[in-house]
């Protein structure tokens, strides 16, 4: 079975057990890493992954072929994007200075992408200049060297950007569940409809399950496809992004998946989706 997920340590604790053939009766997998732009590329592809981790936000452009699946993704509180900038900008904490200016994004098709353009639409009149999409490990240096105005970044950026001298200008996160009482749906987890999906959620869940159970056994794995990251960092990020709603998304989540996508049909960021189409 194939299938794609990033290099981040949340994903890789995720899948240790199944990669490793650790999961009683679940297929062998084989394993594409990539960054969350390029696999919200690939399950936009005819030839996608049989199972495949995007964003939220790309969700409405792959419907046809793939089903949301209950677990394995990122939903949660705390670890929202954040919207960093250099002080040599002047911005600061004036939002109305982002005006016209250039942000770097992670990816046009990413949840943090969508809490920005929501959150811009409130804080920024007339809106922000050009947006630029970059690799999310260049978007920092490129804040830092005056490349860019402001950076959108996620991930473990949110523990790393100090040492990059970056000011904080927004957790759009923090935005988000101040605004909604929800938490942010960032990764999500779907596989083609053509495939047994009861079979692949219980899987996915048996993973999760085993690398709680099993903390220190996936560390090497974890850390090979993070090392540009101290152990420090990466249990940090773990513990952030892997939580209740990565073993099953439930009501909480999918009122937040729904919440996220309606916003975003309404300020026409996204198609309109008919949201009894996610499962």
């Amino acid at each position: 079975m194939k299938i794609a997920f990033s290099p981040c340590p949340n994903d890789t604790f995720v899948f240790y057990a199944w990669v490793h053939g650790l999961i009683p009766g679940a297929p062998k997998l084989e394993v594409t890493y990539a960054d969350i732009d390029i696999t919200n590329s690939l399950a936009a592809g005819s030839e996608g992954p049989d199972v495949v981790k995007i964003s939220y936000a790309a969700l409405p452009w792959v419907l046809s072929e793939y089903a949301l699946l209950p677990c394995g993704g990122a939903l949660g509180k705390g670890c929202g994007p954040l919207l960093l900038t250099s002080d040599r900008t002047g911005i600061n904490h004036d939002f109305a200075k982002l005006a016209n200016k250039r942000v770097a994004v992670p990816s046009e098709r990413s949840t943090a992408y969508l809490l920005f353009r929501l959150w811009a639409a409130r804080h920024v009149p007339g809106g922000v200049g050009e947006i630029v999409v970059l690799p999310f490990h260049e978007i920092m240096p490129a804040v830092r060297d005056g490349l860019i105005d402001a950076g959108l970044v996620i991930h473990e950026a949110r523990f790393t950007y100090p040492s990059f001298g970056l000011t904080l200008l927004a957790d759009l996160g923090n935005w988000w569940e101040k605004d909604t009482n929800l938490p942010i749906p960032l990764g999500a987890i779907i596989a083609r409809r053509s495939l047994d999906l009861s079979a692949i959620t219980g899987w996915i869940q048996a993973s999760v399950k085993y690398a709680w159970a099993h903390p220190e056994e996936s560390r090497e794995y974890v850390l090979q496809h993070s090392q540009e990251l101290s152990t420090e960092v990466t249990q940090a990020h773990i513990k952030l992004y892997v939580n209740e709603f990565t073993e099953n998304i439930g009501e909480t989540g999918y009122k937040a998946v729904s919440t996220l996508l309606n916003r975003a049909s309404q300020e026409g960021l996204v198609p309109k989706v008919d949201l009894k189409a996610l499962y």
